[in-house]
């Protein structure tokens, strides 16, 4: 706890370090560069925000009336912010000082502040580099998988408590003739690892290959779960179904049950009558996939879960997205890289973003509502509507659907248009003013903007994403 001493204490100090923050604020201080700050000093292992202390040497007290109420202050920043900052004030001899008590980010996370992931160079806030995120999104995840879920085994333990043949038949290679050859493979993957009585299969092994998780308590806990729900609510519950089996040779019947759960449409061509299902396969793999590899394994007491409503379907992951929500189309990090790596090996899930391109693009070619993404409190949320007519759908629904639709024409290498959003509702030509009200609607949104703002024509004019 901060006391008036410690701050004595720190303006004896030669220089700011990576724990404090000085500011003179004699009147007032920007908020929302104090959200700025927060995040950049927790994301530096946590430290103080020292308002009323000037920031050169010799430092002094001169006081600050920024912030008179601070718990409402306190509050604001929580809600802001996500995490709680504790704020207090001193009445040190030579003036008022509120000094902000910024917590450390989480091991193996970072905080970011829409969208930003701030850090403090110099006297200025720069957002971090990529390699900089990744060094933090890899302290402990890839730890956490490479550990031991259990050891002591045999090399023939290993073969009969993973499932080694639908691992070879995926690769597209017969099992090796013998079991020191099927060891050698399995240990350059990090599946499993020597040990001093033998081998251990790794977290990662187990999660990806056990043939019945339970046999690796606690991590049957990590197996998915899809829960059915009669109607639109979570009132009525008709099945609630976890996982046994590893992710890779589960996938497959996860896959197939999630769609025998899911409603028909029935067409008809060239006068025959078929059945086809409302959500498209390909875009629930790759949504599965993506709620498998990118989970916070670190989060307790949760899983990723798959909710079937009358006219939805919620793939939840614990944990929250490593980028902002709306660049899920043209951006990837990965917060499992070797987990990642096997399933693109195996085929199971796609490179970098390319697999919620597909989603995209899978719900526009079947005229569905566009997949939402959120985040959420621990959470990553993304949801697959059912068919709507354009007539039925809400302003949400529409300007959701037109940045997405801008998103994918750009990461194609094209440009969205009046005439190609018609195209992605199915709206004929005489509908071009109402595309151009989504067009307008998802502009003031701050999603889109023009390609060539010198170009007066709605006509002729293209859309980019806004972050393009």
């Amino acid at each position: 706890m901060v006391t008036l001493h410690d701050i004595d204490i720190w303006l004896t100090q030669r220089k700011e370090s990576k724990s404090l923050e000085f500011k003179e604020a004699k009147t007032q201080q920007n908020f929302d560069r104090l959200k700025k700050y927060c995040v950049a000093i927790a994301n530096e292992g946590g430290g103080y925000f020292v308002l009323g202390v000037t920031d050169k040497i010799p430092r002094e007290v001169v006081g600050t009336s920024a912030f008179k109420n601070i718990s409402k202050v306190q509050s604001q920043l929580y809600q802001a912010l996500g995490f709680r900052v504790n704020v207090k004030e001193f009445n040190h001899k030579d003036g008022r000082v509120v000094v902000f008590e910024i917590p450390s980010r989480p091991k193996g996370s970072a905080y970011h502040l829409d969208g930003a992931y701030y850090m403090r160079s110099g006297e200025e806030l720069t957002a971090m580099s990529p390699e900089q995120l990744k060094m933090i999104f890899n302290e402990d995840q890839e730890n956490w998988l490479l550990r031991n879920a259990k050891a002591g085994f045999s090399a023939s333990d290993v073969i009969q408590l993973l499932d080694i043949q639908n691992y070879f038949d995926l690769l597209g290679q017969p099992i090796p003739s013998n079991h020191e050859a099927t060891i050698e493979k399995l240990q350059s993957r990090k599946i499993i690892a020597t040990h001093h009585s033998g081998y251990a299969i790794t977290n990662l092994g187990a999660l990806l290959l056990a043939k019945d998780l339970s046999k690796f308590d606690p991590l049957h806990r990590k197996a998915p779960r899809v829960i059915v729900y009669k109607g639109k609510n979570r009132v009525l519950t008709e099945r609630d179904q976890q996982g046994v089996k590893g992710y890779v040779p589960g996938f497959e019947g996860l896959v197939s049950f999630i769609q025998s759960q899911t409603p028909e449409n029935e067409v008809i061509e060239k006068a025959l009558r078929r059945s086809i299902k409302m959500y498209p396969e390909i875009a629930i793999r790759e949504l599965v996939a993506n709620a498998l590899i990118h989970q916070d394994f670190l989060e307790t007491g949760t899983s990723v879960k798959i909710e079937i409503f009358e006219d939805r379907i919620e793939f939840n992951n614990p944990g929250k997205p490593l980028i902002p929500v709306e660049r899920f189309v043209d951006e990837n990090k990965t917060r499992n890289e070797d987990l990642a790596e096997i399933m693109r090996i195996l085929g199971i899930c796609e490179e970098k973003s390319s697999g919620i391109d597909k989603v995209v693009f899978e719900t526009e070619f079947h005229q569905l509502p566009a997949p939402d993404f959120k985040e959420k409190h621990n959470h990553t949320t993304v949801t697959l509507y059912s068919y709507k007519n354009f007539g039925d759908m809400d302003g949400n629904d529409k300007i959701r659907a037109c940045y997405l639709h801008c998103c994918l024409r750009f990461v194609s290498n094209e440009k969205m248009t009046n005439s190609s959003l018609r195209n992605r509702f199915g709206l004929g030509e005489r509908k071009s003013n109402t595309a151009s009200q989504i067009i307008q609607s998802t502009m003031e949104a701050g999603l889109i903007k023009l390609d060539d703002p010198s170009n007066t024509s709605k006509r002729y004019a293209k859309y980019i994403p806004i972050w393009a």
